[in-house]
């Protein structure tokens, strides 16, 4: 039985959940531990846009209480979660990351924290994001090494998951900003299928590829926090019918014996770190059979382009408001896109659209002949310097064709900094996609045991 904080904050989320609803533990007393971590951590690292601990320790008394009354509790009971400040929190100033929304409190919760809070789950804080969740960084920083990006646009998420201060946390992604903050801080980051989970109240900049993704320290976590989150909402009109998830339903007899796994050659991997390629080459080497190579047709060398595109016409239109009401005051890079997306024409914008199905029925191909996608989740560890959020050459195709991705957290450089692998899965089986990156997560962490010296009890 965990006693002190530091045993508290090293228990897995999962037992968490289940000591929380059997009373084992008490949801003030994990609050506490996150807040005297939060008050340790925070300074160094910067991943809260809105925090306050008083906010905190309140939800969990009341979540306590409800417990102690004998009520029903929900799979989230107590477990509080952090917020990326784009998604709109009722009564808790979400301001987008930009000083244009400085003091805006919404009135009424997105369907993501509505639907946490549904469940049980407190609302941590709100996590920082880069300008209007584009490319101007944000101020937070790497946890692995604070003179290292920490990724955007959901930096504050993926770092407040891998220095400790929340056990979840909520993020979205466009381009790479769940898969590649994950990788650059070393924690799981999972994107759903394009729609799995609706967008309701979180600030629109490309309708056509804005997806809520989530954060955690392992895969069952993530799971967790996505079954509750997943569903179809009628305010928001691509949210896409999934099948039962059950992902918590994770028994090692869901995945198949001997998984498969396609090494992909995605545009732009011999520009990748070498200790990034030889970690790859490494992996597939170790997974033998169970892993083959294929190259991607040259289509799929203008997907970075055609995704780009699309992001910026749309960004320009979502974003008149800002440009019209303080053009000076948006950063170089934002400005910057909304006048590519200004100068696009209308057909090269829909013949871009259309592309989406050509390249996703390429990859829907090469899922039929294996279980994942096995890429990197970005060109290396993070790049040293705050003034970028780094590449991601190696995630904006995922989000373009809608398939749900994975970071697993199971490379360091020599440096030790992190590198994250990037498992992709068949559009609506995220399920699968989750059962089959715990196999391989959890296939490492026992070979890397073996490799020290370490058994398996």
């Amino acid at each position: 039985m965990a006693t002190s904080p530091q045993d508290i904050l090293a228990l897995p989320v999962v037992t968490l959940r289940d000591w929380l609803a059997s009373g084992a533990l008490r949801a003030t007393e994990l609050a506490d531990a996150l807040i005297a971590r939060i008050a340790e951590v925070e300074p160094h690292v910067g991943a809260f846009a809105w925090y306050d601990p008083g906010f905190l320790r309140a939800q969990a008394e009341q979540a306590d209480r409800h417990r102690q009354l004998g009520r029903l509790i929900g799979p989230l009971h107590g477990l509080p979660i952090g917020l990326k400040d784009v998604i709109d929190t009722k009564g808790i100033p979400t301001e987008n990351g930009t000083v244009l929304d400085g003091g805006r409190i919404p009135a009424a919760d997105a369907t993501v924290v509505a639907r946490l809070r549904a469940a049980g789950g407190l609302v941590l804080g709100k996590t920082t994001t880069t300008e209007l969740q584009f490319l101007h960084p944000s101020a937070t920083r790497n946890p692995a090494n604070p003179e290292h990006t920490p990724g955007g646009s959901s930096a504050g998420s993926a770092a407040a998951v891998a220095a400790g201060m929340a056990p979840l946390a909520v993020g979205t992604q466009t381009g790479g900003s769940v898969i590649r903050p994950a990788s650059f801080c070393g924690c799981v980051g999972f994107k759903p299928s394009f729609g799995a989970i609706p967008r309701r109240g979180i600030l629109t900049q490309s309708p056509s590829l804005d997806t809520v993704g989530v954060f955690a320290r392992d895969v069952e976590a993530a799971a967790l926090l996505a079954e509750v989150l997943m569903g179809t909402d009628p305010a928001d009109p691509q949210a896409q019918p999934m099948p039962p998830p059950a992902l918590l339903a994770m028994t090692m007899a869901d995945v198949p014996v001997v998984p498969t796994f396609a090494f992909v050659d995605l545009p732009g991997f011999s520009d990748a770190h070498p200790d990034l390629r030889n970690a790859m080459a490494d992996l597939v080497e170790r997974l033998g059979e169970q892993a083959w190579s294929t190259p991607l047709p040259r289509l799929f060398n203008d997907a970075a382009a055609t995704r780009g595109r699309i992001n910026d016409v749309e960004m320009a239109h979502h974003y008149r408001s800002y440009a019209s009401k303080g053009w000076d005051r948006l950063s170089p890079q934002t400005r910057d896109a909304i006048e590519r997306g200004r100068a696009v024409s209308a057909p090269d914008y829909l013949a871009s659209l259309e592309m989406r199905g050509v390249l996703a029925a390429g990859l829907d191909e090469i899922l039929t002949r294996c279980d994942a996608i096995l890429v990197p989740a970005a060109l290396g560890p993070a790049p040293q310097g705050l003034h970028s959020t780094g590449d991601s050459i190696f995630n904006g195709l995922f989000t373009f064709t809608g398939h749900p991705a994975v970071t697993l957290p199971l490379f360091t450089d020599t440096a030790g900094m992190p590198m994250g692998l990037q498992l992709v899965g068949r559009r609506g089986e995220d399920g699968r996609l989750l059962r089959t990156a715990r196999w391989l997560h959890h296939r490492s962490a026992s070979a890397d045991r073996h490799a020290t010296g370490e058994h398996d009890v």
